[in-house]
């Protein structure tokens, strides 16, 4: 295998990326290819945008260079026409970024015909759903680009920081005969002649897990068949869910903090250049993040006009009362019990709450987790106190028996994430291709 900065362009159509040409020195021979983002004709010349995935650079053809032919196929390039061209790199203050190509030589790789109104360089104001519909085009913009990269980067980084931890990475299944967390919030399939369900979590197998490895995290798909179509609800997503062995859900807590800090900055740091040409901004993460109780959240929320009835969960209109007060990231712990799933573990000195957490950043609840019940009859009891069969749970409940050490964890929803860290509005905007409610196609 070759080194890190191994090429895997062919040279017959490309021997650089558009960041490398402008580091090339003058007069360098040099071959792009990418896709035709816009087109201007002032008669003998002509400029040409063309965008990769790293970025655009402006190419400048002359019909005296080209010769008529191919300066004509030149100027009526369409926009999305993927194009290989061969030139010299030139320092041009006007051009973007201050270097050009000069073209000698193009090759039209495959044309396009892409309605203006969708093209990556129109203006035109497009609905969210004709954004979706036509996916693959309006990933190209270079907006999308700069928030998957950063989404790619900042899962680099949440592996390399749980990897130097200790932590195992661990794929368990997400085909499931038993809900997870019990309620109904799940997806029914035919699985031979039996049903099965599409995983909601892998809550209970990385439970199980911790008993083995002691550390181990997942970066995977989920699903959940929630009604609510709201703009941070979808019904499949990427989960990055951690459990540890001899752990308190403050430890935890520390743990997620840490690891956010970690990822979201050298995430940004490796792509603040391409987030600011797309005008895209990082929130920026510092520990500690504040803590409050469930009953001080409560307490906020009455000064704000906004009652909520213990024991019940916070309402939309909270969250966003919350998200006035604090706008970064901040710690809701001390739940009562009753909101949370069966295998969040009772105080000891007050059962009415349960040693949880979720993490808000603003109005979005991005993590969930806390300490699990670790002893198998106060898991049983929990159980029928949800309204749940134990017989239905006696695989997860074995392991129980066979030497269970206490443990905590926690779930992150990474679209939710990279939602309220570049202050997207609607989380299917860090999505590829959402589902949701009503969506299951492109």
């Amino acid at each position: 295998m070759e080194s890190k900065a191994m090429r895997l362009h062919s040279p017959k159509w490309k021997t650089h990326k558009v960041s490398e040409v402008f580091q090339l020195p003058e007069e360098f021979v040099v071959r792009v290819a990418g896709w035709v983002h816009a087109v201007r004709d002032l008669g003998g010349i002509a400029f040409l945008l063309l965008r990769d995935s790293d970025g655009l650079v402006q190419v400048v053809a002359s019909k005296s260079e080209l010769g008529d032919e191919s300066f004509n196929k030149f100027k009526d390039l369409r926009p999305e026409t993927v194009v290989s061209i061969e030139g010299r790199v030139k320092k041009s203050p006007k051009a973007p970024g201050g270097v050009e190509v000069r073209a000698h030589a193009i090759e039209v790789l495959n044309e396009a015909s892409v309605p203006p109104h969708l093209e990556p360089a129109s203006r035109s104001k497009l609905t969210l759903d004709e954004r979706l519909n036509n996916r693959v085009v309006d990933l190209r913009k270079p907006r999308n680009i700069a928030i998957f990269k950063f989404q790619s980067a900042l899962l680099k980084y949440i592996r390399e920081f749980l990897n130097e931890n200790g932590f195992v990475e661990v794929f368990t299944p997400k085909l499931i005969a038993t809900a997870t967390e019990g309620g109904a919030a799940l997806f029914p399939i035919a699985y031979f002649d039996m049903e099965a369900f599409l995983a909601q979590s892998p809550q209970l197998y990385k439970e199980q897990l911790s008993s083995v490895f002691e550390r181990v995290y997942e970066i995977g798909p989920l699903f959940r068949a929630e009604e609510s179509q709201t703009d941070r609800h979808v019904s499949e997503y990427v989960g990055v869910d951690v459990e540890v062995a001899f752990a308190t859900y403050e430890e935890v807590m520390e743990l997620l903090e840490e690891l956010l800090v970690y990822s979201a900055s050298k995430a940004f740091e490796e792509l603040e250049g391409e987030l600011k040409r797309a005008e895209l901004s990082c929130l920026k993460l510092e520990r500690p993040f504040p803590r409050i109780t469930y009953d001080e959240a409560l307490s906020i929320l009455a000064k704000s006009g906004v009652r909520i009835e213990w024991g019940e969960d916070l309402s939309t209109e909270a969250e966003r009362k919350l998200g006035e007060v604090f706008k970064g990231p901040y710690f809701i712990v001390d739940w009562p019990t009753r909101t949370k799933p069966f295998y969040i573990m009772p105080k000891p000195e007050n059962p009415e709450v349960s040693l949880s957490f979720d993490l808000m950043i603003g109005r979005i609840e991005v993590a969930s987790g806390g300490q699990r019940i670790h002893d198998k009859d106060l898991l049983i009891s929990r159980l029928k106190s949800s309204g749940l069969e134990p017989e239905s749970f006696k695989h997860h409940l074995k392991c129980f028996e066979w030497g269970m050490p206490p443990h905590s964890g926690w779930g992150l929803g990474l679209a939710r994430l990279v939602m309220v860290l570049l202050g997207l509005s609607d989380i299917r905007e860090a999505i590829l291709y959402p589902r949701d409610r009503w969506r299951l196609v492109p």
